[in-house]
């Protein structure tokens, strides 16, 4: 494998795969090797497209704005071009090239190791004979694999953002109560772990708690008369019309 990128996810998937026993990665290409040679030796690092060396994957692992030029750039045809982006479709590779898709879904922060043994890896590819190779790759870094087509993979994007990005932003918000009112955030921390957790056992809906839940408009309305900052009060009332609108359909 030749994996295209320096970033968050290039370098979790670099790592990922260095400890495979069954895929090797025989080059990184990055535009600025120093962000990658804690990683892997200088001599499997190129910054040069005529250099790139012959693999059964080119793995591209760059921002979304980049797929289509890093892919334009190529300088070789009928070899297995992927991406690892949950919105781009597979079309945005160049046609020159087999295509195909993988995906890990997880979120990637700079430093912080994840396990991918846990993580599911999404496919996609233009024929059979590439899935099989993109299916072999993942099942070296992962014990989850799912075939998904473009569509349901821009569907579990947006997912995904609600689950992950936005309650991420939800924590942002009670970080700022808490600190606005000389409270640990860390007091939160228990609630946070039990609501998550609750979810591998029960759906969503069936573990929704809380005064919108329970149509508690009293406690709704002190809690709008409390937040002072305009933004929060948007938030809180539409998320509350949407837990309440929502029961109405059960």
């Amino acid at each position: 494998m030749v994996l295209l990128g320096s970033g968050n996810v290039a370098q979790h998937l670099i790592a990922s795969f260095l400890k495979s026993e069954t895929v090797k990665i025989v080059q990184v290409f990055a535009r600025d090797p120093s962000k990658v040679n804690h990683l892997i030796d200088n001599e499997n690092i190129t910054s040069n497209y005529s250099a790139l060396k012959k693999a059964d994957i080119y793995l591209i692992a760059v921002s979304d704005n980049a797929i289509a030029s890093v892919s334009d750039q190529l300088p070789f045809e009928e070899r297995l071009v992927v991406h690892t982006s949950g919105s781009m479709p597979m079309t945005i590779l160049n046609e020159k090239n087999k295509r195909g898709v993988f995906y890990p879904l997880q979120t990637f922060t700079k430093n912080k190791a994840v396990n991918f043994k846990e993580i599911p890896i999404c496919l996609e590819s233009e024929e059979v004979a590439d899935y099989k190779i993109l299916e072999k790759a993942a099942e070296a870094i992962s014990e989850v694999t799912y075939p998904i087509s473009g569509e349901q993979r821009q569907a579990l994007h947006v997912a995904a953002v609600f689950v992950c990005n936005f309650v991420n932003h939800l924590y942002e918000q009670g970080h700022a109560i808490c600190q606005e009112n000389n409270l640990p955030f860390s007091i939160l921390q228990p609630l946070i772990k039990e609501t998550a957790s609750k979810i591998e056992f029960l759906s969503p809906a069936e573990a929704q708690t809380g005064p919108a839940k329970r149509r508690d408009t009293l406690t709704i309305n002190a809690h709008l008369a409390f937040l002072k900052d305009k933004n929060q009060q948007e938030i809180y009332k539409l998320l509350t019309k949407s837990i309440l609108d929502h029961g109405k359909k059960l």
